[in-house]
């Protein structure tokens, strides 16, 4: 079928049909152009997305869990899909709408071309019917004047009264007037044959061509419209497989989740190594004691078996004994801010305050000194292959001079073997912290083992420990196979230690560079006051810093220490000084005493 044969007289309606063919195209160009766009915006708001939940690094140490590295898996997988629908908006720009919006124009130009040639053949046409037209009123004027003429001669011939004379006269007009119509006759013919022959050929050769031609191009309009529509298919399903597999990312991350493996971890992440309260004392009492009308209860109070460690704590004790900061240089606001900012881990407090990490629970504090061990062994294998770089180096710097002068490099590798050597001590002084915590951990106590002395008034004090001995790296030069060897050694001779819920501080034995003293709390005496100037007396009982609540039961049974129930209400007179206990009183009875402050929860007073 053509429409040059079934169309020849729908010029006009082809002509609108080809210019809304091309619109059409350019619509579905709008449409790819807008994909493309919104393509783009989607994949940077999934991008946005996985920035604004990536971890922070405040947020790491929690991703060590299932669910939480699943989630960070998620977030992986989401960005590279992100990638994908970026690389369809990009192959749909370079391989459909670019090439689209080329064609549309060349459709525009061709089909512009296609109709001027139209419109010149009609035109052509129409002058040669107004020819033909002109020609054949002519003959037919012609044939009227001559028709007259020869009229006029036969009326002239038969009148007698007329003379020879006007009777010549007539013959030759009709004469003149009959050639006159042969001629226009002739010429009618003429313009008739040439008309005939340019509508024969415009109808059955040239306007056909035309429309043919319109019929390709829209033809090929309609063939490029399904081929782009394939295209952009093609290229989404490119991309198919990269985003199925980023789904299966999701799902295998998801099927990892192991809920008893994140038991198992949050065990290790906060077990401290303490020993959980022995049993609840048997109070006697018999030896409750009864206060006069200026205490807080005018009624008798029972009273731990205990009783005469912890009465000169009370407000009717007398004189008590307080501590002051460390070397009298932190007052009791001083104490508040450095609590204050070791619960909200600031940097230089708590973490890295002790070289030898004896301020963290026996569990935390090997969990630390094996990453700081890991990351020296990591340092010494770095400087060992610089080092050995340098060696090469050298050798190829001996052998052949023009490379270089091997005495350029000495320097380096002075300060590579001098690193190396520091490195090595650190290794052997943080291996033997290590090995100190390890036998710390088997020699753990109970707290009735706390060495605490009544002072001279009867007030229960609690034991002054100096800092442990530092341990000494040497200063032999280390070498590359010894660190190796450190290396595989640490590595392999590590045990991994588990964590627990939180104990009550463990007690100081033997001396101060005995391995178990590590877990006590550095203690040091102010000068010029016999061993005791941590604790000073005061007339007046000291007022509460704030109030604390117990999470846990606790069963007094060291020296110094009260007992308390689950969510009992505590002041809270003195705070941790490091060694793990905190001095309370109560709020219904006038006792004090030290509790374990992992026991505790604290609320500081504003001021």
């Amino acid at each position: 079928m053509s429409w040059g044969t079934e169309l020849w007289d729908q010029y006009e309606n082809l002509s609108l049909h080809t210019q809304k063919g091309i619109e059409f195209l350019e619509r579905y160009g709008h449409f790819i152009r807008d994909r493309c766009t919104i393509e783009v915006e989607y994949a940077a708001k999934l991008r946005r997305l996985v920035k604004s939940y990536q971890p922070k690094k405040k947020e790491e140490e929690d991703y060590q869990y299932s669910p939480c590295r699943a989630f960070k898996l998620e977030l992986n997988e989401v960005n590279d899909q992100a990638g994908q629908r970026e690389l369809i908006a990009e192959n749909l720009q370079a391989n459909v709408l670019r090439e689209l919006n080329i064609l549309v124009k060349d459709f525009k130009e061709d089909r512009k071309k296609h109709l001027q040639e139209g419109a010149r053949l009609m035109a052509s046409l129409a002058g040669q019917i107004g020819n033909l037209e002109r020609a054949r009123k002519a003959y037919e004027k012609a044939f009227r004047e001559a028709e007259r003429a020869l009229d006029n001669y036969q009326r002239a011939d038969a009148d007698l009264n007329l003379s020879r004379a006007e009777v010549e006269k007539q013959r030759m007009n009709m004469t003149v007037k009959t050639q006159q119509c042969e001629e226009a006759k002739t010429e009618y013919a003429n313009q008739l044959q040439k008309t005939n022959d340019m509508q024969t050929l415009h109808y059955h050769t040239a306007m056909p061509d035309v429309f043919q031609h319109l019929q390709e191009l829209d033809e090929k309009r309609v063939k490029n419209m399904r081929n782009y529509m394939m295209k952009s298919v093609a290229i989404e399903r490119a991309v198919a497989p990269i985003i199925e597999q980023c789904l299966d990312g999701i799902e295998k991350a998801a099927n990892e989740i192991n809920e008893k493996e994140d038991t198992l971890l949050v065990i290790e992440r906060y077990k401290s190594g303490f020993q959980p309260p022995g049993d609840f004392p048997f109070e006697d009492l018999s030896a409750a004691k009864s206060y006069d009308s200026n205490s807080q209860l005018s009624q008798p109070v029972m009273q731990p078996i205990h009783n005469h460690l912890t009465v000169k704590g009370t407000v009717s004790g007398g004189k008590i004994k307080k501590r002051v900061g460390l070397f009298g240089i932190f007052s009791s606001n001083k104490l508040i801010e450095v609590c204050i900012a070791l619960k909200n881990n600031v940097p230089g407090y708590g973490d890295g305050a002790k070289e030898d990490c004896s301020d963290l629970p026996p569990n935390q504090r090997k969990k630390r000194l094996q990453q700081r061990i890991d990351e020296i062994q990591a340092k010494i294998q770095q400087e060992t292959a610089a080092r050995d770089g340098l060696m090469k180096m050298k050798g190829v710097y001996e052998q052949n001079p023009a490379l270089g002068d091997p005495m350029s490099i000495e320097g380096q590798l002075n300060e590579s073997s001098h690193k190396l050597d520091k490195l090595g001590a650190e290794l052997t002084k943080f291996q033997g912290y290590f090995d100190e915590a390890m036998r710390a951990g088997l020699n753990l106590s109970s707290p009735s083992q706390i060495s605490r002395k009544p002072t001279s008034n009867g007030s229960a004090t609690r034991p002054l420990s100096s800092r442990r001995s530092s341990h000494s790296g040497g200063e032999e030069s280390l070498s590359r196979s010894a660190s190796d060897s450190s290396v595989s050694n640490v590595n392999t001779s590590q045990p991994v230690h588990k964590k627990s819920a939180p104990g009550t501080p463990q007690p100081i034995h033997g001396s101060t560079n005995s391995p178990e003293s590590g877990l006590g709390a550095s203690r040091t005496s102010l000068p010029g006051s016999g061993g005791e100037e941590y604790y000073l007396d005061e007339l007046e009982a000291q007022p509460p810093l704030g109030t604390c609540r117990a999470l846990y039961p606790f069963d007094a049974t060291s020296e110094g220490s009260i007992p308390m129930y689950d969510g009992e209400e505590l002041y809270m007179i003195e705070l941790d000084q490091g060694d793990g206990w905190t001095r309370v009183r109560r709020i219904s009875q006038p006792i004090e005493g030290f509790v374990p402050t992992s026991y505790i929860e604290c609320n500081l007073y504003n001021t």
